[in-house]
């Protein structure tokens, strides 16, 4: 299974006032770590927007294991979890600089016609795309 790493240095806006990692935050790395993902397949979600196209959230799930300090480095990893030819879902795991795993997630997304939100075949409409996805699930 191909597994994307990005690491991030989180900024001092994203702690609250207990000093950890703000919870909507993980949100926003989930979407980078989906981008940087299907970046380095060698697609981009620019080109599928011009094609007409979106792919919104359809669940998002988020498991809080230990909180993120101040100072600390974070590595995210991406895999594919699922890739069904209408619906993807992602897996998340956030780890502070020593290594140890604080956050586990997940997101599934559809691809919708962005003029009407109405659903489409992935697997039809961006058939490279998929594929690869599908390698990286598997590999």
């Amino acid at each position: 299974m191909y597994v994307c790493e990005v690491v991030i240095e989180p900024k001092y806006s994203e702690f609250d006032m207990m000093g950890i990692i703000y919870h909507a935050h993980y949100l926003e790395w989930f979407e980078l770590g989906r981008l940087q993902l299907s970046r380095n397949l060698g697609f981009d979600y620019v080109k599928m927007e011009q094609a007409g196209y979106i792919s919104p959230v359809h669940e998002m799930k988020v498991e809080y294991k230990r909180g993120i300090r101040y100072g600390e480095t974070v590595l995210l990893k991406t895999r594919v979890i699922e890739n069904s030819g209408v619906k993807t879902a992602y897996g998340y795991e956030v780890y502070n600089g020593e290594g140890t795993l604080c956050v586990e997630g997940s997101s599934s997304h559809y691809v919708v016609r962005r003029e009407d939100f109405k659903p489409v075949q992935f697997k039809k409409v961006f058939p490279e795309w998929y594929a690869a996805l599908e390698e990286a699930r598997k590999s």
